[in-house]
C-alpha cells in the first residue's frame, strides 16, 4: 500500500517529538490501537471523511473516542484533523508503526496466496525465500486472494518473488506471442 507523503510527514514529525520526549513507546502502542479503531469502525471512517462536518465537532468526537490515548496522541490527532488532514489519520498512525519498526529491525513480510495456509506451509514458503530472515523479527500478513490461481507471492519491503500459477501462465502466454 501507498502511502502518502502528508502521511509520512506527520509521521516523522510525530517521530521525531516522541524521541526527543521519551515516549516513542507509548505512542507507539497508542497508533496500533488507532489503527485498529479505525479499521473496525466503518461509521468512523465515514463520519472523518464526511465533508460537512466541520473540523471542531470532528475534533470533540476524536476526543471523547481517544479519551484513553496520552496528551501527545491526542494533539497529534487534533492537529491532524484541525487541519483539514483527517482522512490521512489512520495512514499517519499505521506510517509512525512502521517507521518505528524499521528503527527496531522488523521486516515486513506479505504473503499472497490463493487459498488460505496451514502454518506449516507458511513456514515452508518462508524458509524457501532468501528474503525473510527468519532469525529476526518480523511482521507477518497473509492475504488470499483466488485470483492468483495457486503458488504464492511473498513480498518484503519492496523486494518480491512471484511464485504463482497466475505469473507463469503470464510468462508462458507472452513467450508464446513472442515466438
Amino acid at each position: 500500500m501507498l502511502t502518502s507523503k502528508v502521511a509520512k510527514r506527520y509521521a516523522q514529525g510525530l517521530l521525531d517529538f516522541t524521541n526527543e520526549s521519551g515516549q516513542t513507546a507509548t505512542v507507539f502502542s497508542e497508533m496500533k490501537d488507532v489503527v485498529k479503531l479505525m479499521s473496525k469502525s466503518q461509521d468512523l471512517h465515514k463520519f472523518f471523511l464526511t465533508p460537512y462536518i466541520d473540523s471542531k465537532k470532528k475534533a470533540e468526537v476524536a476526543k471523547e473516542i481517544f479519551k484513553s490515548l496520552s496528551a501527545t496522541s491526542q494533539n497529534v490527532i487534533t492537529l491532524i484533523i484541525r487541519q483539514g488532514r483527517e482522512s490521512q489519520l489512520k495512514n499517519v498512525a499505521q506510517e509512525f508503526i512502521n517507521k518505528v519498526e524499521d528503527i527496531n529491525g522488523v521486516q515486513r513480510v506479505t504473503v499472497t496466496a490463493a487459498t488460505q495456509l496451514t502454518k506449516d506451509n507458511l513456514e515452508q514458503i518462508l524458509k524457501s525465500t532468501k528474503l525473510v530472515d527468519t532469525a529476526s523479527n518480523f511482521d507477518l500478513k497473509v492475504q488470499v486472494k483466488p485470483e492468483i490461481l495457486g503458488g504464492y507471492i511473498v513480498r518484503v519491503g519492496d523486494q518480491q518473488v512471484d511464485a504463482s500459477v497466475k505469473s507463469k501462465l503470464n510468462s508462458i502466454k507472452k513467450d508464446f506471442h513472442l515466438n
